[in-house]
């Protein structure tokens, strides 16, 4: 069976550290007007993917 290629969209969002996945937050692009200052603050920086979703994860990125 040949290797699994990376899946290049997501190793481009979706980076490594030592304790699993981190990425940045949805929504906070475009349409930010309606959105609360509160809800943009908590959107800033980066989260932890999923446990559910790492093995997922982990087969896009290799």
């Amino acid at each position: 069976m040949p290797k699994l290629k990376t899946h290049r969209g997501a190793a481009k969002r979706i980076k490594r550290t030592k304790n699993g996945y981190k990425v940045g937050h949805a929504h906070v692009r475009h349409i930010l007007t309606k959105k609360s200052t509160k809800r943009k603050r908590q959107l800033r920086g980066t989260m932890q993917i999923h446990e559910s979703d790492v093995k997922a994860v982990k087969q896009m990125i290799g």
